[in-house]
């Protein structure tokens, strides 16, 4: 019986193996964790389709491999019927899509209301309905998803059954055991056909995208070389094969530019000190991002033209009269652009606070795919970290994005003297096959105004 890699998204037509959760030979359980593969959208676990026993893994870490390519093949298969559970199967996995989205945003925003309480088993269950998100978060704070009783549809349990699990009935905590060490995978890259073929396993949709392996990065420095070493070798792999593929493209596709400004955001800085407070009385932690946002969502409203992407394929620009603005995140999995919706009609606090779950959930691994995808503008936030200026390249096919840089106290004129004043570079990227310069200019100088002043956005019902 083989398992073939399930579409995974709308448009994938392709994944990359990042890594396997089990060996050749290993006794598995329907649903328990079965191979992590990244696309160009996301990272996300697929769980294993059936209970039985893992025969081969024809695909190696690393390996990029088709939609409904076979990827494992099972020596014996004790229980689930690949044809008869394909319905309903598919049916679940929207179901634990939609629940995964809904449960992140009710989190964001702090909305989501929750049964009383969860029901405890005496005995943990052999076989449970989770999102893979659900059973990454169970996994994360301690608790044994196999000793819950779920409240979901069907009996499904959701993040509330098990955050309730960890503080609630009573306060008594269902604790996991250690999860067992997964057998290594040993896969050539090419099996052996298999005489019986079964029915193809059901599309996995999956509810949100998984963790993917560290990169090496500052934060988590290279290994000691041993004596007389003097160089590693990394295969490139997982998120930095993919920003390697996307920027690279990017860069060799659109015709590149940069427009840079320099903003007086002293008002901005003492409006954001009153406002904090204020903001996390009610759940939102204020960020300058936020009034970037907004202030770039009231000059795009202003300035169409820059709310555009270029259909190559097509030979068509596209004009966006919706505003989803992509925030580049630098997280541990790599560099990612989780997406505001909607920003236009969206309040200040409720920015802020989209952007706080975009951000955690950035953070955490635990984003759905929906998150990542439909963006019209980014904007890259390297402030916080230090640098005067960067270019940065266009999240294409987007054609463009602004880059927020370093605030720094400096001397500045002002009304003809010299006073002390923090200041701040804007730069915008653009595609030259899209945009001119002086549509750009035009479009800074609304973004710089709101920034400068930041009690016109009252004038804009905010």
């Amino acid at each position: 019986m083989e398992f073939l890699l399930p579409d995974i998204g709308e448009g994938t037509a392709e994944g990359e193996i990042v890594k396997w959760y089990v060996g050749p030979g290993d006794a598995v359980t329907e649903e328990q964790d079965f191979v992590e593969v990244m696309t160009d959208k996301a990272t996300v676990m697929i769980p294993c389709p059936v209970s039985g026993v893992v025969g081969d893994l024809l695909f190696k870490e690393g390996d990029v491999v088709p939609v409904h390519t076979a990827i494992a093949t099972f020596t014996k298969v004790t229980g689930g019927k690949l044809a008869g559970a394909h319905g309903a199967a598919a049916k679940a996995s929207h179901t634990a899509h939609a629940e995964g989205q809904v449960a992140g945003h009710a989190g964001g925003n702090g909305a989501a209301s929750a049964p009383a309480a969860t029901a405890l088993l005496d005995e943990p269950q052999a076989r449970v309905l989770a999102t893979p998100a659900t059973r990454k978060h169970a996994r994360h704070i301690g608790v044994d998803i196999k000793r819950l009783r779920g409240t979901g549809p069907h009996g499904r349990i959701t993040r509330d059954d098990v955050e309730k699990a960890r503080g609630g009935n009573g306060g008594q905590a269902v604790k996991s055991a250690p999860a067992p060490a997964s057998s290594p995978a040993k896969a050539p890259a090419k099996a052996a056909p298999v005489a019986a073929r079964a029915t193809p396993a059901p599309a996995v949709k999956p509810a949100a995208p998984k963790a993917a392996p560290k990169p090496v990065t500052a934060a988590a420095p290279l290994a000691p070389l041993a004596e007389g070493e003097v160089e590693e070798r990394v295969p490139l792999r997982g998120v930095r094969r993919k920003i390697s593929e996307f920027l690279s493209h990017s860069k060799r596709t659109a015709a590149h530019y940069t427009y840079v400004e320099e903003v007086d955001v002293t008002d901005l800085v003492q409006l954001r000190e009153r406002l904090k407070p204020l903001a996390e009385a009610r759940g939102a932690r204020m960020t300058f991002t936020a009034f970037i946002v907004k202030a770039a969502t009231l000059a795009l409203r202003a300035h169409p033209k820059i709310n555009a992407a270029m259909d190559d394929a097509k030979g068509e620009i596209v004009y966006k009269k919706y505003f989803n603005i992509g925030i580049a995140a630098d997280t541990e999995q790599g560099l990612m652009v989780p997406v505001l919706k909607g920003a236009d009609r969206r309040s200040l606090l409720d920015i802020a606070r989209e952007l706080n779950r975009l951000g955690e959930g950035a953070r955490s691994g635990t984003l759905a795919p929906d998150d990542l995808q439909g963006g019209t503008f980014t904007i890259t936030n390297a402030g916080h970290i230090g640098g005067l200026l960067a270019t940065p390249i266009l999240n294409y096919p987007e054609a463009a994005i602004m880059g927020v840089h370093k605030i720094k106290r400096r001397p500045w004129i002002k009304d003809g003297h010299i006073v002390q004043r923090d200041i701040m570079y804007l730069s915008i990227s653009l595609d030259h096959r899209v945009i001119d310069g002086a549509d750009a200019a035009r479009f800074m100088n609304d973004v710089v105004k709101y920034l400068e002043d930041p009690q016109l956005f009252i004038l804009e019902g905010i």
